[in-house]
C-alpha cells in the first residue's frame, strides 16, 4: 500500500522505555499505521538516518491560554519537539469571562504570569465566554499543535462570585454554581482542574489570585467533581516555602487525593543551595502520597531569571511586595520602592526566607541611566558594598535612579549536577515546570526537552535515552490521561519527533524577540538539532524552520 509518510532508517525510541531499534515508520490518516521494515512507498519520505525517531513531547506544565489566539504554533515550544501542551496550569486563566470582566482576567496573567497588558489586550480574541466556548474557539483556530487544557478556578470563582472571589471562600450556594460549571469544562473534555496556594500568585490590584481564597469546603467539593466523573487530573502549586512541604500542604495534597480517587500533581520541586537536602526530603516526607498517585514537577534547567522591576516576579512571594502590584505605573512603583517603611518590611520578611535571601545571586543586568552602565554585570551585593549601603538600599535605590527601567538577572536554583541527576531519575518525579507563554518578558524555559536530551542524557549520561523520552513522552501522557499519543505504536496518532542525538540542546542564554502583538518583547530560546516536529501527521517544524501547518487539534478527555 501506499503511504502519506514513510520516515526511513531511524533509530526509533517508542516512549515505552523500551530499547531502541531500528525500524521505519509508516503514517496514513494521521495515524502510525506500521512499525518495522517497510517498503512500499509514500507520497512523503523522510530520511532519519543517524537520528532518532521518538514520539512528540508532551508539556505538562504551559501558559499558553492567551498566546494560542496569535500563535497556533505556540512557539517556541514546537521549536523544541513538543507536540502537545497542557495549558490552564495553577489555577489562572482567561475563562469562563464576563465581557464586564475580561480586565480582571488579563491583570491576573499580567500579575501571574508577567504578559504585559498591551500585549493581552491587542492579542486575545475574545470569541467566547464559557469554558466549551474557549476550547472550541481554540479548535476553530485550527492550531498547528495539539491543545490539552486545565480547567483554572480562578476564572471560574470569577464568573459565579464577582469581584467577592479575591477576598472570601464561597457560599453552599456559590460552590454548587461553581461545581456545576468545572463538571461543564471536564465533560466538555478538560483534562482536569489546577489551582494555587502560593504567596507570589497576586492578581488583579495585587489582591491574592481568586483561587487562593477557596477553602477545603470548596477543594473537596470540587475534587468530587472529577471521582463523580472517573478522569482529570488535579494540578496545584503547592509549596510555599519554595520547594519545601510543609505538614499543611501535605495535608492539602492529601485531601485532594483521597476526595478525587484521581492523580495529583503538584509543584514543585527545586533543588536549592540554601537548603541542601530540601528535595530529597521533599520526596521522602511525600513518599506515601507519591504511591497513590502524587506526582511533583521538576524543571531540568538551572532556575535563572531576567526581571524588570516593572514586573518583579522574583520577589512576589514576599507580602511586603504586594503593594507593588496594586498601581503598576511608574509612579505608583517609585512611591513603593521609596518608602522607607516598605523596605523595612522587605529586610525583616528577608530573615525568614520564602525562596531566597542571597542578593549575590542577583546581577545588574541592563540599566539606561550612563551613570549606573558601570555596575551592569556587578551583583547587588558587590554594588552595596563599594556604595557602603545594604542590599536592600542598593536594590532599590538603583531601580529609582534608573527610573524603574533596570533589569537584573536572578541565578537560583537547580545547579548541582548530582543531586538533580537523582531527582530527575526519580519513578514518581514528572519533568515540566517549562511555563511555556508565562514570563515572557524574564525568562523562556520551554526549551527544557531538548535541554534534557543534550545536558543531561548525551553530555552528563545522568540518565538513559529511552528514559528520557519516556519521561517526555509517555509518563505525561498517562498523568493527564492523554489517549492515543505518547508512544509510538500502531494505531496511535502520528505525533513524532525526529531528533538528531548527536547535536540536540539548546544555547545557555535566551534571545530576545520583539513578535508578540503590538511589536513587544519576549524571551525565546531556539532549539539545535529538532530535524521535524509532527502532528498528526504533518510537519509543524522542519530544518529549524516553522511549516505552515494546521493539523493541531484540541485534546478532549
Amino acid at each position: 500500500m501506499a503511504y502519506d509518510l514513510v520516515i526511513k532508517n531511524g533509530t526509533v525510541v517508542d516512549g515505552s522505555g523500551a530499547p531502541a531499534q531500528r525500524a521505519d515508520v509508516a503514517v496514513a490518516d494521521g495515524k502510525i499505521v506500521e512499525i518495522g521494515k517497510i517498503t512500499d512507498g509514500a507520497e512523503e519520505i523522510v530520511d532519519a538516518s543517524d537520528c532518532v525517531v521518538s514520539p512528540g513531547f508532551i508539556d505538562p506544565h504551559t501558559h499558553y491560554d492567551a498566546q494560542i489566539c496569535w500563535d497556533g504554533a505556540v512557539t517556541p515550544s514546537s521549536w523544541h519537539g513538543v507536540t502537545s501542551v497542557v495549558m490552564g496550569n495553577c489555577g489562572v486563566g482567561i475563562a469562563p469571562c464576563l465581557p464586564e470582566t475580561r480586565e480582571i482576567a488579563m491583570r491576573d496573567l499580567v500579575n501571574v504570569e508577567g504578559i504585559p497588558f498591551d500585549v493581552l489586550n491587542t492579542g486575545i480574541t475574545w470569541d467566547w465566554e464559557t469554558f466549551p466556548e474557549f476550547m472550541d474557539a481554540a479548535q476553530a483556530r485550527n492550531p498547528a499543535v495539539n491543545l490539552a487544557f486545565l480547567a483554572p478556578l480562578t476564572p471560574f470563582r470569577h464568573y459565579v462570585m464577582g469581584e467577592e472571589s479575591m477576598d472570601r471562600a464561597a457560599t453552599p450556594e456559590e460552590i454548587k454554581k461553581i461545581a456545576g460549571l468545572i463538571g461543564e469544562a471536564i465533560d466538555a473534555g478538560a483534562f482536569g482542574l489546577s489551582t494555587t496556594i502560593l504567596n507570589q500568585h497576586v492578581g488583579y490590584e495585587g489582591r491574592p489570585l481568586a483561587c487562593r481564597n477557596a477553602d477545603d469546603a470548596e477543594l473537596t467539593a470540587y475534587a468530587r467533581v472529577l471521582k463523580a466523573r472517573g478522569k482529570g487530573t488535579i494540578e496545584i502549586a503547592a509549596t510555599k516555602k519554595l520547594g519545601v512541604i510543609d505538614d499543611d500542604q501535605y495535608a492539602l495534597l492529601d485531601m485532594l487525593l483521597t476526595e478525587s480517587c484521581r492523580p495529583v500533581t503538584f509543584l514543585g520541586l527545586v533543588d536549592r543551595d540554601d537548603i541542601p537536602n530540601a528535595a530529597q526530603d521533599t520526596l521522602e516526607k511525600t513518599a506515601p502520597l507519591l504511591e497513590r498517585g502524587v506526582r511533583p514537577q521538576i524543571l531540568p534547567l538551572p532556575l535563572t531569571r531576567e526581571f524588570s522591576m516593572r514586573n518583579p516576579f522574583s520577589f512576589a512571594a514576599f507580602p511586603s511586595w504586594n503593594q507593588v502590584f496594586v498601581d503598576q505605573s511608574k509612579e505608583g512603583q517609585r512611591a513603593v520602592y521609596a518608602d522607607s517603611q516598605f523596605r523595612n518590611a522587605f529586610r525583616e520578611e528577608l530573615k525568614d526566607p520564602i525562596n531566597f535571601s542571597d542578593f549575590n545571586r542577583i546581577i545588574l543586568h541592563e540599566v539606561k541611566n550612563p551613570e549606573l552602565k558601570k555596575f551592569e554585570g556587578y551583583t547587588v551585593t558587590e554594588i552595596a558594598r563599594e556604595q557602603g549601603k545594604d542590599d536592600v538600599d542598593t536594590l532599590l535605590d538603583i531601580t529609582l535612579e534608573d527610573d524603574v527601567d533596570n533589569e537584573f538577572i536572578f541565578t537560583s536554583f537547580n545547579t548541582k549536577v548530582d543531586s538533580m541527576s537523582r531527582i530527575l531519575n526519580h519513578p514518581h518525579v514528572v519533568i515540566g515546570l517549562g511555563d511555556g507563554g508565562a514570563h515572557v518578558d524574564m525568562l523562556c524555559d520551554s526549551g527544557y526537552p531538548t535541554h534534557l536530551l543534550g545536558t543531561w542524557v548525551r553530555d552528563r549520561q545522568a540518565m538513559s535515552l529511552e528514559r528520557a523520552v519516556q519521561k517526555l513522552t509517555s509518563e505525561p501522557a498517562e498523568l493527564f490521561g492523554i489517549e492515543g499519543r505518547g508512544q509510538l505504536k500502531t494505531g496511535n496518532h502520528a505525533d513524532i519527533t525526529i531528533f538528531d542525538p548527536e547535536s540536540v540542546g539548546s544555547p545557555e542564554r535566551n534571545d530576545r524577540s520583539y513578535d508578540l502583538p503590538g511589536g513587544a518583547k519576549r524571551m525565546v530560546r531556539p532549539s539545535h538539532g529538532i530535524e521535524h516536529t509532527i502532528v498528526n501527521g504533518e510537519s509543524v517544524f522542519k530544518d529549524g524552520k516553522l511549516m505552515e501547518a494546521s493539523s493541531g487539534r484540541v485534546l478532549r478527555s
